[in-house]
């Protein structure tokens, strides 16, 4: 028994020799886990180091050791590895490397609302959207969330600034209820009210309600006359150039003048203002052809050269003949469409050409740099004519951020080399070589879609001259249609009637254009047009008001 008791005992001794023996094997391990890795909820010493690096703002050598974390070799937990994601993000965009930084934030928003710092991103992403085009895909994140989430506390200093670009959003998809709702919740008082109340008023178009758009686009006139900021005047212009669409679009013609002549002179826009307001003063018949076609010769003059639409241009010539037509004066009516053959038929076939040649849209997109900046080889007239085509301001975004893509390339390439050997300088050269690939791609494909669109715009317009022709021609003959004589009624006893007689207040002086363009009286050129027939308007004149 005694000899039992002995065994039991150095069986006791025996065990807890071995527990003690694992017991110290383990605490040896765990001590070297802890010197390469983490242990539970703490972070790994590659995190810790990770971390004092980006708070001492050493964003490259931050990078380094996070992108270890992110990729599990710290041996992190998942939520340290998350908080590795957010903080990478945010040193590549101090370290200006958008593209990449937008990618990091993206498996943020992805993760959604069971992510940390999904909510923190937010303020990152309006961060972004000031650097980059909408075409980078910012507003495609910021989609991700909803208005709710906008209005938690900790967003308050940006708010408004993301109410916008949800709402952005949201109208780029059709959304346009969601769109409104966001866009009249800006505070007046925030920088970025004006914008948002235009894009309203835009949205209301699209709905085809001209009421509130008329409001929203009048309170941004409001803003603007109160405001003393440069930064407005643009939108003023905008707000104006709307509105004149508005009234033009219900009819209210006299109204839509009104408002194109508010455009300023210095607003991109202006040119296409004044080619708009061709049209709706041309609806006006007598009462505004004088200033139709004075706007058209403004429109002739070498300073809109490159801004002013090709497709404009072309109808332009289509206004002005049409209007010498309605006032039977064929022999002018014809001098317009024979400029028009000589010019616009030869242009649309040298544009097709450009198509048709360059296939690939990375071709496409490398001929279109050239044609932007002037070195394509095109005929002068050609050039011109692709050169404002390819300046409409989505697609011009996008060709800036290529040249933004090409700026974080070129600041890779100039990076410190030690940094360019590691993982994280691969992994950000690759997203934005890719990047680039991508947006050069669709840009190509979008200058393509655009220069075909100005081919058949074209091509319309050819259609529509040859039946302008046609009239001329039978109005030469005397052949006009039945219902177009009984319009006209023109007796070779009729005695002419001028229509557009120029007044002449205290404020302006009267001179006649000497076939030299001057800047300042772009604008304010008035024809005198003799009406040769009985009655003003053919069949097929625009219906409207008439005037003295």
């Amino acid at each position: 028994m005694s000899r039992d008791r002995r065994s039991v005992r150095r069986l006791s001794v025996l065990l807890v020799g071995i527990s003690l023996l694992f017991a110290g094997c383990h605490d040896s391990w765990a001590h070297k886990k802890r010197k390469g890795s983490a242990s539970g909820d703490s972070a790994s010493p590659v995190m810790e180091r990770a971390l004092k690096l980006y708070e001492g703002e050493d964003y490259y050598s931050a990078s380094i050791e996070l992108f270890k974390v992110v990729e599990g070799e710290s041996g992190d937990n998942e939520a340290n590895k998350e908080r590795a994601e957010f903080v990478m993000g945010k040193a590549l965009y101090k370290l200006k490397f958008y593209s990449a930084s937008l990618s990091y934030f993206d498996k943020v928003v992805q993760k959604g609302a069971s992510h940390p710092h999904y909510n923190e991103t937010l303020k990152w992403l309006a961060s972004l959207s000031r650097e980059v085009s909408d075409s980078a895909g910012v507003l495609d994140k910021i989609g991700k969330y909803n208005k709710a989430e906008l209005d938690q506390p900790a967003l308050s200093s940006v708010r408004d600034e993301l109410y916008f670009l949800l709402g952005k959003y949201n109208y780029n998809k059709g959304k346009f209820k969601e769109a409104v709702a966001l866009f009249s919740s800006v505070n007046p008082k925030s920088e970025f009210y004006v914008q948002a109340k235009l894009f309203e008023g835009a949205t209301y178009v699209r709905e085809y309600q001209a009421k509130p758009a008329r409001e929203a686009f009048v309170e941004v006139l409001r803003v603007g006359a109160e405001s003393s900021d440069p930064k407005v005047k643009p939108y003023e212009d905008l707000a104006n150039l709307s509105l004149a669409r508005v009234f033009y679009s219900v009819g209210q013609f006299d109204q839509a003048v009104k408002y194109y002549d508010r455009v300023s002179m210095d607003s991109y826009d202006w040119p296409n203002s004044l080619f708009e307001s061709s049209w709706a003063n041309f609806m006006l018949k007598q009462a505004g052809y004088s200033k139709a076609l004075g706007n058209i010769h403004t429109l002739q003059a070498p300073f809109f050269e490159n801004f002013i639409k090709p497709e404009s241009v072309a109808e332009a010539l289509t206004v002005k003949a049409t209007i010498y037509f309605y006032n039977c004066l064929y022999d002018k009516a014809y001098d317009v469409i024979r400029d028009f053959n000589e010019r616009v038929p030869p242009l649309a076939q040298e544009l097709k050409h450009i198509v048709d040649q360059h296939t690939a849209n990375d071709a496409f997109y490398d001929y279109a740099v050239k044609i932007r900046d002037g070195s394509s080889g095109l005929p002068n007239d050609v050039e011109r004519a692709a050169k404002a085509v390819l300046s409409d301001r989505s697609l011009a975004r996008r060709f800036d951020y290529v040249k933004e893509l090409d700026r974080e390339l070129a600041q890779h390439e100039k990076a410190d080399p030690a940094w360019k050997s590691t993982a994280v300088a691969n992994a950000v050269l690759t997203d934005i070589t890719l990047q680039r690939s991508l947006t050069v791609n669709e840009t190509g494909e979008l200058a393509r879609q655009r220069v075909s669109r100005l081919v058949g715009e074209l091509a319309q317009l050819i259609k529509r001259v040859i039946k302008i022709e046609y009239e001329i021609l039978q109005g030469q003959k005397g052949q006009l249609e039945q219902e177009v004589i009984q319009e006209q009624q023109i007796s070779s006893n009729a005695r002419a009637t001028e229509i557009g007689n120029v007044r002449v207040d205290d404020e302006h002086q009267y001179w006649p254009f000497n076939g030299e363009y001057w800047r300042d009286e772009l604008g304010y050129y008035r024809y005198r047009l003799l009406n040769r027939c009985e009655k003003l308007a053919p069949e097929g004149a625009p219906t409207g008001p008439t005037g003295p």
